[in-house]
């Protein structure tokens, strides 16, 4: 047998894996409604998103990206463990960085920028998107326009904003939890 035919028998990288898809918008979507709820106004109890920012949409999107390297999937890894570390970040940013000796505006521009970073990202990865589906470029579409307006909201400290970035990353979650919901039914169809 040639090395050639041997190349072909073999099973493609990652394919042993399940499709962590599915987990990793999961574990978006989730966190994403419930920072998004306090972002609209409608809550003011930040800390309560903590736990997921660490856990499931943080350390679940990493794990979820690194299985998508497995698999071969540049884009799923790139997206989950680019915002599996947004999670990460948000967690240490809101729960444990001292912002209190800035003064004036200074703390919302940091912020500002961190979110109008993570808006270039996003419109990028929504670019690239376009050679996906449906589903996943409304996901990536949603969020890159939540993500502008939560940065405007912090740069020019325009509460109203910030507020409209909630509800619309209401929305995004909503279509990330659709979309989870499509790949976990497609793996149950027989």
């Amino acid at each position: 047998m040639t090395a050639v035919q041997n190349e072909t028998q073999r099973p493609a990288p990652g394919s042993h894996f399940a499709d962590p898809g599915p987990l990793g918008l999961a574990a978006f979507a989730m966190t994403t409604f419930v920072l998004s709820f306090v972002n609209t106004g409608l809550w003011k109890a930040e800390p309560v998103v903590f736990g997921l920012a660490l856990c499931y949409g943080g350390l679940t999107q990493l794990v979820a990206g690194i299985w998508e390297f497995a698999k071969g999937n540049t884009f799923g890894a790139t997206a989950f463990c680019s915002y599996g570390a947004f999670w990460l970040s948000f967690w240490y940013l809101t729960g444990h960085t001292d912002l209190t000796g800035l003064v004036g505006d200074q703390a919302a521009h940091g912020v500002g920028l961190y979110l109008l970073a993570w808006t270039i990202f996003t419109a990028y990865m929504f670019v690239a998107s376009l050679d996906t589906n449906p589903n996943l470029i409304a996901v990536f579409g949603l969020l890159t326009i939540t993500f502008a307006f939560l940065a405007l909201g912090d740069l020019t400290t325009t509460e109203g904003l910030s507020k409209v970035g909630g509800w619309l990353g209401v929305l995004t979650a909503l279509a990330a939890w659709y979309t989870s919901f499509v790949g976990v039914r497609a793996s149950t169809r027989r």
